[in-house]
């Protein structure tokens, strides 16, 4: 085929020049177009999904868990004061933002410890109603979840209490017993220490319970306890006589586990100091 006429334009050589047949290539077709649009409409939705997914996870929020610096103390250096045994109405702690009032709960008909119900009442505390009242000599426990499907739940930030905070609880006789962190500690369930925590004390004690460590998807549990301990320090208005009433117990009950997510633990019998009867292994 004979060279087109316009390979040379004013003496000048065409570097690019058409193809022999002199027309530029033809536009690629509808169908063509469509697929590439359609690739590369896949690849972005894939990355947005990436990129969704990654932001999702980084801004998940973690309850801060307790240091080993926070460990301090589960017991108190003397007796202390007490308090005349009067139910709790809520709970204050200020170091963390904690106002709630107070559920009472005690065992389900297994035997174990009932909990706040995760999906109505996860913004609530629970106290343990056959424990020591607030103020009174022995343990008293009040537990709460530390979050639910929707988020931080009443004691998310448990963890994040130091030695010398305080915790101010509201009895129905209008004292209010204010208590003293002795101690922030985080306990495997499979080593929870029932004793140090419901069993009998020779001073007015409290312990707050919440789930801590490590959540595990394939069972829907935490694997960890996180605990705080408390002494009674004082009280407003100052009491006119002081109770040493112990804890009512149930007739044969036990005082069996429980999670924080509503289900039943595991549990086993106390020895030396405690009730001698079935004591939690892991609340929380």
């Amino acid at each position: 085929m004979p060279e087109a006429p316009w390979r040379r334009i004013a003496g000048f050589r065409v570097v690019v020049a058409w193809p022999q047949t002199g027309y530029a290539p033809p536009p690629a077709t509808p169908a063509g177009l469509r697929a590439r649009v359609a690739g590369i409409a896949g690849i972005m939705l894939i990355l947005a999904g990436t990129a969704a997914v990654g932001v999702a996870v980084g801004s998940q929020a973690h309850a801060p868990q307790p240091g080993l610096s926070q460990a301090g103390v589960t017991g108190a250096a003397s007796r202390g004061p007490s308090l005349a045994r009067s139910l709790p109405v809520s709970v204050h702690i200020p170091a963390i933002g904690v106002d709630s009032t107070l559920l009472h709960l005690g065992l389900n008909a297994d035997g174990t410890v009932q909990v706040p119900s995760v999906r109505t009442d996860a913004g609530q505390a629970a106290w343990y109603k056959y424990s020591a009242t607030p103020g009174q000599i022995g343990s008293s426990v009040i537990e709460g979840h530390v979050d639910s499907e929707r988020g931080p739940a009443v004691f998310f930030r448990l963890g994040a209490l130091r030695r010398g905070d305080t915790i101010d609880v509201k009895l129905a006789d209008g004292v209010t017993a204010v208590f003293r962190v002795t101690g922030v500690r985080e306990y495997a369930k499979s080593r929870f220490p029932a004793n140090a925590i419901y069993g009998a004390t020779n001073f007015a004690a409290l312990r707050l319970i919440t789930c801590g460590g490590t959540f595990d998807y394939a069972t829907g549990h935490y694997l960890s306890s996180t605990v705080v301990f408390a002494s009674l320090a004082s009280s407003w208005p100052r009491p006119a006589t002081a109770g040493t009433a112990g804890p009512r117990r149930p007739a044969g009950a036990a005082a069996g586990g429980a999670t924080m997510a509503g289900r039943p633990g595991r549990t086993r019998t106390a020895g030396g100091a405690g009730w001698g009867r079935s004591l939690p292994d892991a609340p929380g």
